[in-house]
């Protein structure tokens, strides 16, 4: 058998989690695709995936061919560069994962420019506010604030996110306005599950601190839907403040206790532990890098407007 042609397909059934995507993608037909991976599967002796009439998922053994099976085709990308069959060529598939409202309001926008750049690129955006599972979920690069505890990964600084308490103008006329951290305890606060401590807000004033234990009625692993309860009036949100940038202006979304400071979080290009990496994914991170290292979004002195 041809065990690269093997591996790629089996790599690209994984990502998409679909034979007939694959099929269509490598224009051949989903039987194709199906004995590929049987022949695979008789090449190694183990079953590598769970297959229903609704789902497909990697068995134990799947997952460990996996990355096993990246790591064979990611090192040919090296070879073929290396040697000129693909020198300068930024070509293929690049999965990015990014947090849902960074990826929907900040990023989306400024990708037509990397693809109008690199016309053999092609991305697969994946919003989520948890970082994955690079390695098993077949993703390239993420991009993360906050702390990463996986020792496995390469971590890289992109910037800083600078996080405000805010609320709108509709809640703070019913229920007033906080004005120190201890007030909030008055307060329902909306809480961000994903945060890294989500009902400790840790403050700053003057070189002292004040760590406050807030409670609310409202909270969810999804920045989208936090934001969208601030908007309707729920209470009091801990978010950056891009996330309203428009709202902020036009002062429907007002930030408070504006004398207190709160520690921006490291915002972090995050990939899988690999000696190289493929052109295609540096062309990402270098994208990243040059669009935000000024940005107000991630800059070191946040600009509100």
């Amino acid at each position: 058998m041809d065990i690269i042609t093997a591996f790629r397909v089996f790599v690209r059934v994984a990502e998409s989690g679909s034979f007939s995507a694959v099929a269509r993608e490598m224009n051949i037909s989903q039987p194709a695709i199906s004995r590929q991976i049987a022949a695979l599967e008789d090449h190694v002796g183990e079953r590598l995936l769970h297959r229903t009439t609704r789902s497909l998922t990697l068995t134990d053994d799947g997952r460990d061919l996996l990355t096993h099976a990246a790591r064979v085709l990611d090192t040919l990308e090296e070879a073929e560069t290396a040697v000129g069959r693909r020198r300068g060529t930024v070509s293929g598939m690049v999965r990015l994962s990014v947090p849902v409202t960074f990826g929907r309001l900040h990023l989306a926008p400024r990708l037509g420019r990397l693809l109008a750049a690199n016309p053999a690129l092609e991305l697969d955006l994946l919003l989520s506010d948890a970082l994955p599972d690079l390695v098993t979920e077949g993703i390239d690069l993420a991009v993360r604030a906050g702390p990463i505890a996986d020792s496995s990964l390469i971590v890289r600084v992109l910037g800083s996110v600078y996080r405000y308490v805010l609320a709108s103008a509709a809640y703070l006329e019913r229920h007033g306005t906080p004005a120190t951290p201890a007030a909030l305890a008055e307060h329902e606060c909306l809480i961000f599950t994903q945060a890294v401590t989500p009902t400790e807000w840790l403050f700053e004033r003057d070189g002292k601190p004040a760590r406050v234990t807030i409670s609310g009625r409202f909270r969810s692993e999804s920045g989208d839907v936090i934001r969208e309860a601030v908007l309707n009036g729920y209470g009091i949100a801990l978010l950056p403040a891009w996330y309203f940038q428009n709202e902020i202006r036009n002062g429907t979304v007002r930030l408070l206790l504006r004398e207190w400071r709160i520690a921006p979080n490291p915002v972090h290009l995050v990939y899988p532990s690999r000696r190289h990496l493929a052109p295609r994914v540096r062309a990402v991170i270098d994208f990243l890098n040059n669009e935000f290292v000024h940005d107000p979004v991630l800059a070191e002195v946040p600009e509100i407007g």
